[in-house]
Parts: structure tokens; C-alpha cells; sequence
């Protein structure tokens, strides 16, 4: 089998050998045609050159169709093929739920414009990446709740994510909270790997659940925890209060990650700690988490063809047609 172009095989490609015999009969019929036709060329008018007439011209033509038969026959003695490729995927896929800190120090401005925006345009380029893998979103500040059930549309996940915004929640960091949270949409689920990425900047102060025993609840169920801590060190400008109108006051204020409890909450659910400080830092992070977290795939390919010889066998006999029509009726010669 031979492929020529695209997805186009031809199951028999020495007959295109025989294309070589095209101008060989190309030269033998023009050395007997005037053998076979003799013209009696007759001065026009009394003018001096001699003319032909418009059969005659078009008779010319009539060898052009046999070719044109015979190439159009050689393809189709070729047998093109089309190949069409179907894949059948099983993944064994996992499921992840997002936790994401929306408390009013993630709008500090040590990343670009802030931690907030970098943090969802991240995690938006990992949702793309895991294609097979049902994804949730869970929110927290000095409260928290399910922004996105488990999906397989990761369009939807994604639209959440980027209309996440400061605010829309009481303020303050219960990370307690929001891991439980995570938990709770991942506890009942019954496939093999179920992990949770918990982004947070600061410290647990809200909640009536303690970080330490949502981390023990999802010990409990098979859930692994990855913990990222967003922020520069030393100091960054944040909101350090809030108008009546809603609108953040910035000031300079030291930036705290209680990285030991984060450590603590990874290390007892077989997850990791990371710590970015900078947003190629937090890019690296997921990417990594990417790698760590792989989905069973099983590809089956195989293909399909689709026999595309026909339209070529039609093309020849319509040009075998057409030259015998034309050679016996308007373009015949009379003996």
C-alpha cells in the first residue's frame, strides 16, 4: 500500500506505470495520423496559406479524450483508498475539585496585576490540560461553598473560574472550611485517584471546622491534598481596609502563609506543599501537579477504508463515451 497524498492510499500503485505508455502512444498516433487520415488542403479564397477547418481542429482533440480515459482507468486500476482513522479512549480519569481562597488579600499586587487574577488564569490553562478528568470548584474566604459540582465540561469550570472575583463572600480565611468543602463533593465518589488543590495566601482565622480535621476527614476517604501558598515574602501592597462604598484601600502590610499547616494538611493526605512567589513559580506548581497526577489512558486505533476508485472508473468510460460520440456523429470523416 502507497500513500500519495493526505489520507489517500492506492492499494496497487504499479499500475501507474502504465501511465508511461501514455506518451509513447501520444508519439505513435501522431506519426500515423496522417497515414491513417489524409487531409486534402485546398487554398481559401485564392489566398495563398491554406486553412483547416473547425472539425478539423476539434478533431484533433479526440486522441486528448482517449488519453484522459486511459489515466482516469489507471487511477482507478491504482484502487485509491481512503483511510479513515478512529481512535476508541478509555480513561480511567480523576477527579479534582479546586479550592480557591477569594479572601481580599489575594488582590495584594505582588504578582501581576494581582494574586487573584494570576491564580485563575493558572488554573484555567490546568483545567485545559486534563481533558479526561472530572473537575469541581470550590470557594472560600471567611466562608465557604461549592462554586462547580464534578464535571467533565471543563468550558463551565472554566467560565467560573474567571468570574471569580473578591468580595463575593464574607471576609477572612477559613481554610478549614473551604478543604471540607472540597471533601465533601469528593467523599462519594468511586473513582481510583481524588485529589484536592487547596491555593490559599494566609493564615486560617474564620471557620468552625479546624484545617487539621478536614485534612483527617479526607485521609479518611482516599483524598490526597496538594497545598499551594501564593505570595512573596516580606511585604506587598494589599487592601489594609474597606470603604462604605466597597472599594479596597491599599497599603503595604507583611505578607503570612501559615506554611506549616499547609505542610501538615499535605503530608497526612499523601499530597505536597508548594510555595509561589512569583506567577512563573505557580506555573511550575501546577505544572507539576499535572505531571504527579497522570490519567490511565487506553487508545485502540484502528482504521476504516473507504474505496475511491468508482468516480475514476465513471470518469473514463464518460471520455471513452464522449470520443466515440464525437468521432461517429459531428466529427465523423467520411471514407
Amino acid at each position: 500500500m502507497f500513500s500519495l497524498i493526505g489520507n489517500i492510499n492506492f492499494v496497487n500503485p504499479l499500475f501507474f506505470l502504465l501511465l508511461l505508455l501514455v506518451p509513447i502512444l501520444a508519439v505513435w498516433y501522431f506519426l500515423k495520423r496522417n497515414k491513417r487520415f489524409p487531409l486534402l488542403r485546398m487554398s481559401a479564397n485564392g489566398q495563398n496559406g491554406v486553412t483547416t477547418s473547425l472539425r478539423g481542429k476539434f478533431r484533433a482533440l479526440l486522441p486528448i479524450l482517449r488519453i484522459l480515459s486511459i489515466g482516469a482507468l489507471v487511477i482507478a486500476m491504482a484502487r485509491p483508498q481512503e483511510i479513515l482513522k478512529e481512535e476508541e479512549v478509555k480513561a480511567d480519569g480523576i477527579d479534582i475539585v479546586l479550592a480557591m481562597d477569594l479572601s481580599s488579600s489575594m488582590l495584594a499586587q505582588d504578582f501581576q496585576p494581582d494574586r487573584l487574577e494570576v491564580s485563575k488564569a493558572v488554573a484555567i490553562e490546568f483545567v485545559e490540560k486534563r481533558k479526561y478528568d472530572r473537575i469541581g470548584l470550590a470557594v472560600f474566604a471567611g466562608e465557604s461553598f461549592t462554586q462547580c459540582p464534578l464535571t467533565t465540561d471543563h468550558r463551565v469550570v472554566q467560565e467560573f473560574l474567571g468570574s471569580l472575583k473578591c468580595g463575593m463572600l464574607e471576609d477572612g480565611t477559613a481554610i478549614g472550611m473551604g478543604l471540607a468543602t472540597a471533601v465533601n463533593r469528593l467523599k462519594d465518589s468511586d473513582v481510583k485517584s481524588k485529589v484536592v488543590i487547596l491555593l490559599t495566601d494566609g493564615v486560617n482565622n474564620q471557620g468552625y471546622i479546624k484545617p487539621i480535621t478536614a485534612a483527617e476527614i479526607a485521609r479518611e476517604f482516599d483524598i490526597k491534598v496538594y497545598t499551594i501558598g501564593v505570595g512573596s515574602t516580606g511585604q506587598a501592597r494589599s487592601p489594609v481596609r474597606r470603604r462604605q462604598n466597597g472599594q479596597y484601600i491599599f497599603g503595604m502590610s507583611k505578607v503570612e502563609i501559615d506554611e506549616a499547616l499547609l505542610t501538615q494538611i499535605s503530608e497526612m493526605t499523601g499530597g505536597k506543599y508548594y510555595r509561589a512567589t512569583t506567577t512563573e513559580s505557580l506555573i511550575r506548581i501546577y505544572d507539576e501537579i499535572d505531571r504527579l497526577e497522570k490519567t490511565e489512558i487506553e487508545v485502540t486505533s484502528f482504521n476504516r477504508y473507504n474505496e475511491e476508485f468508482y468516480p475514476f472508473v465513471f470518469i473514463a468510460i464518460f471520455f471513452v463515451l464522449l470520443e466515440v460520440l464525437l468521432r461517429y456523429t459531428v466529427l465523423r470523416v467520411i471514407p
